[in-house]
């Protein structure tokens, strides 16, 4: 898990770190709930389990949310700098050929 969490852009780092650790007490909680007796009664138990799994899609569909956000953000920046290439190497192109006419 924290292999994947270090692939992650920066700004999903906290929502992938949050839904983790409601992984982490979802996995408590329905390991206490398949145990024996506890002094927890089952259906409080049952109500905080269905309250972190509630929380654990909430934080999985921010995390999509916000990397599609990113997503969409890198792509733009990536079509502004491949414009900003293609003039550059046009105006170098131009820059070339003038230099060739005034060397001849």
């Amino acid at each position: 898990m924290e292999a994947m969490a270090d692939q992650l852009p920066e700004t999903l780092k906290p929502f992938f770190h949050r839904a983790t650790e409601a992984q982490e007490r979802l996995a408590k909680l329905e390991a206490a709930l398949a145990s024996t007796k506890t002094d927890i009664p089952d259906a409080k138990l049952q109500e905080e389990t269905s309250e972190i799994k509630s929380k654990l899609e909430e934080a999985n569909e921010t995390v999509k949310q916000e990397q599609s956000k990113v997503v969409k953000e890198l792509t733009v920046e990536n079509e502004k700098q491949r414009y900003r290439i293609l003039h550059l190497v046009r105006a170098l192109k131009d820059a070339d050929e003038k230099l060739e006419k005034i060397s001849k």
